[in-house]
């Protein structure tokens, strides 16, 4: 029903920065609560940023919080990920995530699709 591919991700410098999209296909009309999740080899899947259906609120987490932005567009269906700063620390398949109800897509157990992944790897 719906599917998610990630786009934007790379290598760079510890320092620079890198913005990630996620382009959104489903039914027409329909809307979802967006989130970025990220994964490192031998870690669990780690949330890192979310945003309402109507764009109006984001949450991230900490230490995120300051480096990180995410937006939207509503019309194009599209979800970003701005990261600045970025760190060594940072490197991880980034993965794009739909909550098709409910509040934020902050959980990995209520995040209902989720896109292939795009790696990102910063270089120290």
């Amino acid at each position: 029903q719906v599917q998610l591919v990630e786009s934007g991700g790379g290598l760079v410098q510890a320092g620079g920065s890198l913005r990630l999209s996620c382009a959104a296909s489903g039914p027409a009309g329909s809307s979802y609560a967006m989130g970025w999740f990220r994964q490192a080899p031998g870690k669990e899947r780690e949330f890192v940023a979310a945003i309402s259906r109507s764009g109006d609120n984001n949450y991230y987490a900490d230490s995120m919080k300051g480096r990180f932005t995410i937006s939207r567009d509503s019309a194009k269906n599209a979800v970003y990920l701005q990261m600045n700063s970025l760190k060594p620390e940072d490197t991880a398949v980034y993965y794009c995530a739909a909550r098709r109800f409910g509040g934020l897509a902050i959980r990995s157990k209520e995040v209902d699709y989720w896109g292939q992944g795009t790696q990102v790897t910063v270089s120290s």
